[in-house]
Parts: C-alpha cells; sequence; structure tokens
C-alpha cells in the first residue's frame, strides 16, 4: 500500500467532509436521543464508503476513456463552476 496516497486521500476526504451536508445530517440524526448512535454511525459510515466506491469505479472508467490531464482539467473547472455558483446564489 502506498502509505502517501493513503494518506493525501484520507486527509483530502477528510476535510471536505468537514462541515458539510453530509456530517450535518449525520449530527442530526446522532442528536436525536432515541437513535441508537451506533446505527446513526454504521449508516452514515457505509453510505460513504458506497458513494466513494462508486467515485472509484466511475474514475476507473472514465479514465480508460479520457487523459489523465484531461480529466483534472474539468474536475478543476468543476469546481470552480461550483464556487462561482454558491458565491452567485449568495
Amino acid at each position: 500500500m502506498d502509505l502517501k496516497l493513503f494518506a493525501t486521500v484520507f486527509a483530502s476526504v477528510f476535510v471536505a467532509e468537514l462541515g458539510d451536508k453530509t456530517q450535518l445530517a449525520t449530527v442530526l440524526f446522532a442528536s436525536e436521543g432515541h437513535h441508537p448512535k451506533l446505527t446513526v454511525f454504521l449508516g452514515a459510515a457505509s453510505a460513504l464508503v458506497a458513494t466513494s466506491a462508486i467515485g472509484v469505479l466511475a474514475g476507473a472508467l472514465i479514465s480508460d476513456s479520457l487523459n489523465e490531464r484531461v480529466l483534472h482539467w474539468a474536475a478543476g473547472l468543476g469546481f470552480i463552476a461550483i464556487g462561482a455558483w454558491v458565491l452567485w446564489r449568495s
């Protein structure tokens, strides 16, 4: 296992997930007194694993047909577009 890659992916996803809608939804479920905390944790963790698996599979399929440089540009432009859209809406 490439520990440098693991640490980079972990840190990137960890920071990206802090304070986002996913974490807020998990906080709301966990704050309900009658919801078992382990069930909330397992549900949230399973969802993150499933969406990550979809991302890895999609990335593997897309990388077979598109150049890596094109993917980097598309991802960068996508993030810029989302950021501009969020700023414009606020």
